[in-house]
């Protein structure tokens, strides 16, 4: 019994650490559906026309919790558990320089675009050549490398998430919730491409 012992506790050790390793490598959605929201429309920024925001309703109080002794323990577990979720970090320089570029190249080049129609958001997370009869004859030639420009940051954007987060394998899931944010966040009129490929009008 004294030989094993020490077995045992090793085995079970290993077991706790496995566990631990899990819990912190699992991919925050949430938070990474939260930071693309915030991302995609410092991008995009307001609709021209957007009038300011009616502000929400003062929320009310909450009812009063009855339970006893219960309740008051999970008020305790739940709390500790929310304040473990983990927020994405999208406050490096590197992701702070590239937003700024998408900003600025957002709105001289790739707005014009999406609005005329000639380009749309693709399933993937970048943006495609849609209509290229669209564009002027004359602005044609700079419509493939204002596609690639773009396309080039978002997948700087992705990584750089990734990396700032600590997890490098997480970058095909960033792009894949970005996808579907810029999508979401398309103002009407906007073409995009749903999972087919196929162009559909927002």
């Amino acid at each position: 019994m004294r030989i094993r012992a020490p077995i045992v506790l090793t085995a079970l050790l290993a077991v706790l650490a496995t566990g631990c390793v899990t819990i912190n490598v699992y991919f925050p959605a949430a938070a990474a559906q939260k930071a693309a929201q915030q991302i995609v429309q410092d991008v995009i920024g307001p609709a021209p026309s957007a009038s300011a925001p009616t502000p929400a309703p003062a929320a009310s109080a909450p009812p009063a919790k009855s339970g006893g002794g219960m309740v008051a323990v999970l008020d305790l577990l739940i709390p500790a558990a929310q304040a473990a979720t983990p927020d994405m970090n999208i406050s490096t320089p590197e992701i702070q320089s590239i937003r700024a570029s998408m900003h600025s190249e957002f709105e001289s080049q790739v707005e014009p675009l999406l609005t005329s129609g000639a380009v749309g958001f693709t399933a993937n997370g970048n943006i495609a050549v849609r209509d290229l009869a669209a564009v002027p004859l004359a602005q044609r030639p700079q419509v493939s490398q204002i596609v690639a420009s773009a396309n080039d940051q978002r997948a700087r954007l992705y990584a750089a998430i990734a990396n700032a987060n600590g997890h490098p394998e997480w970058e095909a899931r960033i792009r894949a919730v970005f996808a579907q944010t810029w999508i979401q966040e398309a103002r009407p009129g906007w073409y995009y491409q749903d999972s087919s490929g196929a162009w559909k009008k927002k």
